[in-house]
């Protein structure tokens, strides 16, 4: 992988992981946070696409068949998402989640894309994949004596939340290579469709949006500027880097994640994450030899 996509995934995961800190935050509010979410995310973002070449395509009905299709993904993946971080911890819905989009993703990418990654690549790909796993799998709760053993809710949803992951990454990568869509334009084209869809879910609880903006403006007004932020870099790095390459190297931010729950929010197992975490690192490595 170049340096300059090294750069643009990296930069993409901190963000990434401050963005999801602030989601798991503000869950119980739900709807109101990713409609104001993806409205910020339109209005903060929109005057860019000016300076960053318009919409980079002259192909008005495969932009809007991208950012359509785009739109309905993304809202999927958020609406899981936030139903995984209001029934678990912020370290095990995403670490699970991002185990399981990357690998989906670097599946279909093989598949669907034709991507070759070497074999070093690969298996620095699957060491941050095995990584995010384990440390998504760290709050596994021992059943009471006597109890049914199921599946941690936490984790249902990170899995889930990793499917809706690796249907948009490849949906995204291909719009913006098959009809040359502009990062910035593509990701505020999509987010205007999401605010589309959320007024249409919100219905009744539209009349709540000024009290909830007024009680988190800050988180709302963060969230529009680093969600779209993360996902332009991404989209970016995916034009001259692999998609197989790229999905897992963003799950560094995984790392910051599972210190922040371990130092900010006491989430257990510290030395399991820890060492996880680690072999996310040499996956990285791995990746950027």
């Amino acid at each position: 992988m170049s340096g300059i996509a090294l750069a643009l995934v990296l930069s993409a995961a901190v963000a990434h992981a401050a963005w999801n800190i602030l989601a798991h935050g503000v869950s119980k509010t739900g709807l109101h946070f990713l409609w104001w979410g993806a409205l910020f995310s339109v209005l903060l973002w929109a005057p860019v696409v000016v300076v960053t070449g318009g919409t980079g395509t002259d192909d008005w009905a495969g932009f809007a068949l991208g950012i359509g299709v785009a739109g309905v993904l993304h809202v999927a993946y958020m609406l899981v998402l936030q139903r995984g971080y209001a029934s678990g911890s912020l370290s095990t819905v995403y670490a699970t989640a991002r185990g399981t989009g990357p690998l989906l993703s670097g599946i279909a990418a093989v598949l669907l894309l034709g991507e070759r990654p070497g074999p070093l690549a690969l298996i620095g790909a699957a060491a941050i994949i095995a990584g995010v796993i384990a440390i998504g799998l760290a709050d596994r709760a021992k059943p009471l004596p006597g109890a049914t053993r199921r599946i941690d809710p936490a984790i249902l949803f990170g899995l889930l939340t990793g499917v809706a992951i690796a249907a948009y990454t490849i949906w995204d990568a291909n719009a913006v290579r098959t009809w040359n869509i502009s990062p910035v334009a593509f990701m505020v084209g999509c987010a205007f469709v999401e605010v589309l869809l959320y007024t249409v879910l919100l219905r009744r609880g539209v009349r709540e949006l000024p009290a909830s903006l007024r009680a988190q403006w800050p988180r709302f007004l963060a969230f529009g500027v680093l969600s779209p932020l993360s996902y332009i870099l991404v989209l970016t790095a995916i034009t001259i880097a692999p998609v197989a390459l790229v999905a897992p190297m963003r799950e560094v931010s995984v790392v910051i994640v599972s210190l922040f729950g371990v130092l900010i929010l006491k989430e257990g197992k510290g030395a399991w994450r820890f060492a996880a975490s680690v072999v996310v690192v040499i996956g990285i490595v791995l990746l950027a030899v």
